[in-house]
């Protein structure tokens, strides 16, 4: 048979799908043409020579395609790569009576009669496949003759590429895999894998411009570069723009299950512009898959992993020039863990130090060997403020942000086991001290404090040599100690705050910045109130004064810092 008879077998089929529609006549000429140009049939049911092209299948609705070999003897090879289900296909040679090309003298059937002749023969099935893998099926040698392609989803709507050529051999649609196309993990961390492949032959040895994507999920390995597309998309839905002058309420996009995005829907965007483009699905996912295209480099580190997660990483070869790719074998690899935190153990009644790295954490144990009614708990921050976390045998009994000093009272249990977790702040590194007791000893380490530790300055008493000032006590009689440094005009609060170290005591100051120690108390909390004069000072400087109260075992706190400033002129 010639093109022209094939061509008008072909359009004969192409009428057996819709009965109701007339079969448009054709200028012959142009019809060869046009069979010929590719990018015409993406969307058709005629399969190109020699291009992928993609499709979509309702689940158990059939679809066919048809693809025409002009001579015998011809090499074929048809490849179907599923991408969101398994598929059921196969191909079928058709056998068309010779009255059915059309040729002769004599006037053409009716094409009624045509339909009948096409309907009755079923055609010889060459090949048939079920499942989710690129599969294909390869002739060197094929008769003449029309081929439909049948594609079936029985699972769910599915998108699938089709691949048919008569010259096989020249075309290397797909890229090649090399003799071992497995996928290696070279390199573990808790948040990083590095992953090493073979190199296609197809870009060093034919001159293809090949470069590799990987693919990284939580869920499984995907068979080809459409299965994880179709992914994508999926967890990548978005709704079109609302039409100008529309006024998009909350309810229009929860009605269609989106809601709005924190980032996208600010009042800088509300949602009155014409400028949104998506609203996230209200379970975004697309974080849990990522395509990325590397080049040709085929060694490889993907970064920002969780640690201890098992990620799948599938790598493909794409062919540039025509989006064709191949899979190599899929791997998959489990991060690290984080690494294990060593836990302090806290000796009842002993002050502990300890550092915490900026945003880090730390975990201190307290296990009291005796029975115990309850336990007092002593935290004093140095820096910036730390969360700590109690929980007994397991059971969460305190959560708080402590700054400065704090004192709590938990109760107790016979034999229970404290685990004590310290957050750092998200500003810097934090210090800090810490003491757990079960002893109702009135001589605690720490001192007690008031609950106002500021120092006042007296302004009407300021002279061009002194400063007076005041500070709270309490009951318990205590040691203070007050000290003074010249800083210049220019000190500012933020320099104060980057010292404002509460742990260091008098012994890391000079001798030469000590102004006097004294004890004092008031049984009357009211009258609890103490003042100093400063003296020896120079007209019109600043200084900085600080205020210690020093505990019975030596552990001291410092009151907040006061700037003053002499007068200039007496």
């Amino acid at each position: 048979y010639n093109l022209c008879s094939w061509s008008v077998a072909l359009l004969v089929l192409l009428g057996l799908g819709s009965l109701a529609q007339k079969l448009p006549t054709r200028d012959e000429g142009l019809f060869q043409m046009q069979i010929r140009d590719k990018s015409l049939f993406h969307d058709s049911s005629v399969i190109p020579d020699g291009a992928e092209i993609s499709g979509y299948l309702f689940r158990d609705t059939p679809k066919r395609y048809y693809f025409v070999v002009e001579e015998d003897n011809t090499p074929l090879s048809v490849t179907v790569t599923p991408c969101d289900a398994p598929l059921e296909w196969k191909l079928i040679l058709q056998e068309l009576p010779e009255e059915a090309s059309g040729e002769g003298s004599g006037e053409p059937e009716p094409l009624d009669q045509q339909k009948q002749q096409v309907t009755v023969d079923e055609g010889t099935e060459l090949f048939t496949y079920k499942g989710n893998d690129v599969e294909s099926y390869v002739a060197t040698s094929t008769p003449s003759g029309l081929y439909q392609l049948e594609l079936l989803s029985t699972e769910k709507d599915s998108n699938f590429k089709v691949y048919a050529t008569t010259t096989p051999e020249s075309d290397q649609p797909y890229p090649e895999l090399p003799y071992d196309p497995r996928v290696d993990v070279t390199g573990l961390g808790r948040t990083t894998v590095t992953l090493a492949w073979k190199p296609t032959p197809t870009g060093s040895l034919m001159g293809q411009p090949v470069q590799y994507c990987v693919v990284i999920n939580k869920e499984h390995n995907f068979k080809s570069m459409c299965a994880a597309e179709a992914k994508i998309s999926a967890d990548d839905a978005f709704v079109l723009p609302p039409k100008p002058g529309r006024d998009f309420t909350s309810f229009d996009f929860a009605h269609f299950g989106f809601v709005p995005s924190e980032v996208g829907f600010s009042k800088d965007r509300s949602l009155t512009s014409n400028k949104i483009s998506r609203a996230y699905t209200t379970k975004p996912r697309a974080a849990d898959i990522q395509k990325l295209c590397i080049g040709n480099k085929n060694i490889f580190t993907v970064s920002g992993l969780k640690p201890d997660t098992q990620y799948y990483f599938d790598v493909f070869a794409v062919n540039s020039a025509t989006n064709t790719s191949t899979a190599y074998v899929g791997t998959f690899a489990r991060t690290k863990e984080e690494a294990r935190q060593k836990t302090v153990e806290l000796k009842d009644g002993k002050v502990s130090e300890v550092y915490i790295k900026r945003k880090g954490s730390k975990f201190l144990r307290f296990a009291p060997v005796s029975s115990h009614q309850r336990v007092t708990l002593f935290v004093h921050t140095c820096l910036d403020a730390v969360q700590v976390q109690v929980r007994r045998d397991g059971k969460l009994l305190l959560s708080q942000n402590v700054e400065g000093i704090r004192q709590f009272q938990l109760r107790g249990k016979p034999k229970a086991k404290y685990l004590i977790r310290l957050r750092g702040s998200r500003k810097g590194a934090s210090t800090l001290k810490i003491l757990a007791t079960t002893k109702p000893s009135s001589k605690q380490p720490f001192p007690s404090l008031p609950e106002d530790m500021r120092i006042k300055a007296f302004d009407k008493l300021r002279t061009c040599s002194s400063v007076t000032v005041a500070w709270l006590g309490t009951q318990d009689r205590n040691k203070y100690c007050i000290y003074r440094k010249e800083v210049a005009d220019n000190y500012g609060e933020e320099q104060r705050r980057r010292e404002q170290n509460q742990c260091a005591g008098p012994e890391t100051r000079r001798k030469s910045e000590k102004v006097l120690c004294k004890y004092f108390h008031s049984p009357n909390l009211q009258k609890a109130v103490t003042t100093e004069t400063v003296t020896g000072l120079e007209p019109g400087k600043t200084y900085l004064l600080d205020v210690y109260v020093v505990g019975h075992s030596g552990h001291s706190v410092r009151y907040q810092s006061k700037l003053v400033k002499t007068r200039k002129y007496c």
